[in-house]
């Protein structure tokens, strides 16, 4: 009988070696006995004797009754029967004795050091310590008709709620018709030198009408994407900056050149703003356009639109320009892909409107004194990415590209913007998304996991997630291998061709690139690939080669809906159990003013670190989300809810878990979703503001994507009874479901637990 519980690996199966040698021995060896020396198996918690004969007590009921051991040597006197064990002491004992959880020894551990501060405390008579809560058995959560569905296989990615995406209806590329008051502001703003041409629509007849072919204003995009990115790994393009860097090594290219006719008088210095260069320098840009699809081979393009938002233009002034801007990059990728296609109507080459991060972002401050402090609002990044997004709709894009998302919140605003210039068009655009993971941790700059960024944006229903940017493609593989096995959607890579050398370049050579690429391929991980900072036309058509003999990604099967939140981290409702192993969540009170007369107190007086250290304990203490309330007549709640959503987000131990925004007027808890990166809970709303209003906010929520509560209230009043709960919580449901079309998984009522007891 050899010790366990001493924190090597190796020991960690010495009891229950034994017990299964005990009972081979005596199979293989007639008559014989088995003996041992039982404190050998507990010597690492000497001085506590409850802990080491409750362990004996869990080793001879095994070892004596399932395997037939014979004599041991013991302390006959404190030998502690099986079933006089705690039940949780019973569970500690088992899982070190066989070996069944990582953490067995360091449970016991604290279970020792509780026993030995009982008996300290008993001594010199002093209060006794709280009693760790050790770990309970999972138990099953209850069953209802609708948990039993089975997987189905997907046939595409999950669609948007729109009529447009439902009914996969062809973008008729008649922009003209496209007259809301909105987008004709932006339009009419517009600096292009002459009216824009933002009809792209073409003539039924143009190409053959089956598939490889397609028609703009016939076929559906959606359509054509599925059924490509099924049938083989789809080609992205490469870098922009990178083959920009490459003309000028061999042409001029300086603050002339960048200037051209149209602003040789400018204000400022404006080389390195690659994305002018579509406007003065057009037979660059599309050349680059045309050497990706010819040379590389790819099936879609990005624009070269990258900073091309109000935000990124003010380091050249020249915010005026958006529209044309983003309207000329799409044009000439236009012009470039519709010249390729003409070549080769089997192979169409589409435009992807490339939307950068812009240069500021929402979730982290620019200040080391002050983390509340922000150079960006939520309202400020959506104005600017809607404005591009007109831009490149004008201009000719197919397909709109929110990419390069160090940020999950800048991301969340693009997508908002997106949405609404989709509602204002009634169009079905298809969109991607990609993350950028800054490092070896997983992490974007703002902290999320890869998981925990597309449990942020999925509510925008994109048809394609993926990586790009900041490593190499050996550096993303195991990154790329968790979003595999969660993304719903289709799945890019377009990686750096390795990491910056010291002089800022990229060394990989094409056929190196490949090579990284190719586990990829081989796990049957993609649908779209391509390449970052350092690729070229060479590099691209080095990686297609490569993907050509391997199969896309299969969507995964569909299968029930579950709640999924995020904070830094991911979290699906469903498969959460609490300390206590209920399926339950916990959601923790004491950021709440009425829930914690000391945060109350911090709260009023604008002690927000101390505050902080509240929410940090109840993560400690096993919430899996942070309920936020910060009501109460005597504070300013829309500033207080900025303030502290700002600041927890800034907090590692806090921000990892969701967030519950809670509060009695609708305008806090929206000023407090604005500043969450991930994905929350709204608490509340109800039908006690009319059927109309209800609608309104439920509405508003869906595009943030967050999930909701509904309290049993209507117009009558609070349901007290059962049927008052059930009727309203129905009629609430409906509503939502059917009417405004919000996820039904991500709904939670509160049917009003009231008090008892009262006499």
């Amino acid at each position: 009988v050899l010790t366990i519980g001493t924190g090597m690996e190796e020991h960690a199966n010495y009891g229950v070696d034994f017990i299964n040698a005990t009972k081979t021995i005596k199979e293989i060896c007639p008559y014989v006995k088995i003996s041992g020396g039982i404190s050998n198996l507990s010597f690492g918690f000497r001085g506590v004797m409850k802990i080491r004969e409750s362990i004996h007590s869990v080793f001879l009921q095994h070892a004596i009754l399932e395997s037939g051991m014979d004599v041991g040597i013991v302390n006959a006197h404190e030998m502690i029967a099986y079933d006089d064990l705690e039940d949780d002491m019973k569970l500690l004992c088992e899982n070190l004795v066989f070996n069944k959880t990582p953490e067995a020894t360091d449970d016991m551990l604290e279970r020792t050091a509780y026993e030995r501060a009982c008996i300290d405390a008993k001594k010199k008579g002093l209060t006794m310590p709280r009693k760790p809560r050790g770990k309970f058995p999972n138990l099953p959560r209850k069953q209802f008709a609708y948990d039993n569905v089975q997987p189905k296989p997907a046939t595409e990615p999950p669609l948007p709620t729109s009529e447009a995406a439902q009914n996969h209806t062809p973008n008729p590329y008649r922009n003209s018709n496209i007259t809301h008051e909105k987008i004709a502001a932006i339009r009419a703003k517009a600096t292009n030198p002459t009216p824009p041409k933002i009809d792209h629509c073409q003539p039924s007849d143009t190409y053959p009408e089956s598939f490889p072919h397609f028609v703009r204003g016939r076929d559906s995009l959606r359509e054509y994407i599925t059924s490509l990115f099924t049938s083989r790994i789809a080609m992205y393009d490469g870098a922009m900056g990178t083959m920009i860097q490459n003309y000028a090594k061999k042409n001029k290219l300086e603050e002339e050149e960048y200037r051209g006719e149209r602003f040789k008088d400018w204000k400022c210095n404006t080389k390195g703003n690659n994305d002018q260069l579509s406007i003065t320098q057009p037979h660059i840009i599309k050349g680059i356009y045309k050497e990706y699809l010819e040379v590389g081979g790819s099936d879609l393009i990005g624009t070269n639109t990258f900073s091309s938002t109000t935000i990124a233009m003010g380091d050249y002034e020249m915010e005026d320009y958006v529209y044309e801007l983003n309207y000329e990059g799409a044009r000439l990728a236009r012009e470039a892909c519709d010249e390729v296609t003409a070549k080769d109507p089997t192979k169409p080459r589409f435009v992807v409107g490339a939307i950068g991060p812009t240069n500021r972002t929402g979730s982290i401050s620019p200040s080391v004194e002050d983390p509340s402090a922000r150079n960006v609002t939520f309202d400020e990044l959506v104005d600017a990415y809607f404005e591009q997004v007109v831009g490149l709709m004008d201009g000719g894009a197919d397909i709109l590209m929110v990419e390069t998302i160090f940020d999950t919140l800048n991301a969340k605003a693009a997508l908002y913007a997106i949405g609404e210039y989709l509602e204002f068009s009634g169009l079905d655009i298809p969109v991607f998304v990609s993350g950028t993971l800054v490092d070896q941790s997983g992490r974007t700059l703002s902290g999320q996991t890869g998981e925990a960024f597309y449990a942020s944006i999925r509510h925008a229903k994109p048809m394609c997630v993926g990586l790009n940017c900041a490593l190499g493609a050996k550096h993303m593989t195991p990154f790329v291998e968790k979003l595999s096995k969660c993304v719903e959607c289709f799945l890019h890579v377009y990686s750096n061709a390795g990491l910056p050398n010291a002089m800022g370049g990229y060394d990989e050579s094409p056929d190196d690139m490949a090579q990284a690429n190719k586990v990829f391929f081989e796990n049957g991980w993609l649908n779209m690939v391509g390449g970052c900072c350092g690729s070229t036309p060479p590099h691209i058509k080095a990686i297609r080669e490569m993907s050509e003999s391997y199969k896309p990604r299969k969507l995964p099967d569909v299968g029930r809906p579950k709640m999924w939140l995020s904070g830094l981290e991911d979290l699906k409702v469903e498969d959460v159990h609490n300390h206590l192993g209920l399926p339950f969540l916990n959601v923790g009170e004491r950021c709440n003013i009425s829930g914690s007369l000391r945060f109350k107190k911090l709260m009023m007086s604008g002690d927000y670190g101390t505050a902080m250290d509240i929410a940090k304990k109840q993560v400690e203490d096993g919430a899996h989300v942070i309920d936020i309330n910060v009501d109460d007549g005597m504070l300013d709640g829309l500033a207080a809810m900025q303030k502290f959503v700002k600041i927890a987000v800034t907090e590692p131990e806090v921000s990892k878990v969701p967030f519950m925004l809670d509060a009695s007027k609708f305008e806090i808890v929206l000023a407090g979703l604005k500043w969450c990166q991930g994905k929350c809970i709204v608490n509340s709303i109800s039908l006690k503001v009319g059927e109309e209003l209800f609608k309104e906010q439920a509405t508003l929520l869906k595009k943030h994507g967050c999930a909701v509560v509904v309290m049993a209230f209507d117009e009558e009043g609070q349901a007290a009874t059962e049927e008052e709960k059930v009727r309203i919580c129905k009629r609430s449901y409906d509503i939502l479901v059917n009417e405004v079309k919000f996820p039904p998984e991500d709904i939670i009522f509160d049917p009003n637990v009231l008090t008892i007891g009262t006499g």
